[in-house]
């Protein structure tokens, strides 16, 4: 479940947290009690002498996370301060370490369209947005779909964000005015024409002029068929793909796009003289 925050505040992801907490491990019950008052989901936690002070640590994040279904307006915030108490407390954010735990908590915020970094910080799979990340989050999103094994039906459909996000890319860093209502087809043709390599600009003077015409013709044919399946699969976590097409075919898809984002910003950087 993704709350109407958007935040993923499911069963599974709210377990997969707390089980960090079980017995008594993780975080203290005074930074859970800082997290959940600071987001608005107080419980009224006291500390009392003996040891019996009511629901565990895990309980209460699990509540927590119950809270936040039924009142998500904090939701996101919440997820991203329990999640820094892991960090903090070393229990995420080193990929390479990752214990079962953490393992768990990647599948779980995978199934809800979510995914953490390899440093543990918190981001959707769907939704570049170059006016807030710029190149950075263009890259990071071109390696996270080459590492992702996930529901392909999400993945075609982030796949296609970050396609159409590459081609606005290069129109605002190449300074060629856009309208906002021009379409993934239409954005895609200025872009290749920014950076010259639409089939009728290639010099068919060139050696191999008609391998290389038929090599910039299959980018947009790539972003094309990939605009066209998500079309097809709909929008959002879920949705199911059309039938025939196999994981192992969306898993291909999402690859190809990803060079195919790769081969774009690479030649924006040579031809216009940008950096990462």
């Amino acid at each position: 479940m993704v709350g109407a925050s958007g935040a993923p505040i499911d069963g599974e992801v709210a377990a997969a947290v707390s089980k960090f907490f079980h017995g008594g491990a993780g975080p203290s019950h005074s930074e859970i009690s800082r997290v959940l008052t600071a987001n608005g989901y107080g419980d009224d936690y006291r500390y009392e002498a003996g040891g019996v002070a009511g629901p565990n640590k895990e309980q209460r994040v699990l509540q927590g996370f119950a809270i936040a279904r039924r009142s998500p307006a904090r939701a996101r915030a919440f997820v991203d301060d329990m999640l820094g108490l892991l960090r903090l407390a070393g229990l995420i954010g080193d990929v390479s370490k990752a214990n079962e735990d953490e393992k768990r908590l990647r599948l779980a915020l995978s199934r809800t369209g979510w995914y953490l970094t390899d440093d543990g910080q918190l981001r959707a799979f769907a939704g570049v947005d170059i006016n807030t990340g710029g190149r950075k989050a263009l890259d990071e999103q071109v390696e996270r779909l080459r590492r992702s094994t996930a529901d392909a039906a999400l993945l075609i459909g982030t796949a296609k964000d970050l396609l159409e996000a590459v081609a606005k890319y290069v129109l605002e860093e190449t300074e060629m005015p856009y309208s906002p209502k021009l379409d993934f087809g239409g954005l895609w043709y200025l872009a290749r024409e920014r950076l010259g390599i639409h089939p009728k600009q290639v010099d068919p003077d060139i050696p191999g002029f008609e391998a290389v015409r038929a090599i910039h013709q299959s980018t947009w044919s790539i972003a094309e068929q990939v605009n066209t399946l998500r079309n097809l699969q709909g929008t959002g976590h879920g949705r199911t793909l059309p039938t025939g097409i196999t994981e192992e075919l969306a898993m291909l898809v999402v690859r190809e796009a990803c060079s195919v984002a790769e081969y774009i910003l690479a030649l924006l950087d040579k031809t216009h003289g940008r950096s990462k």
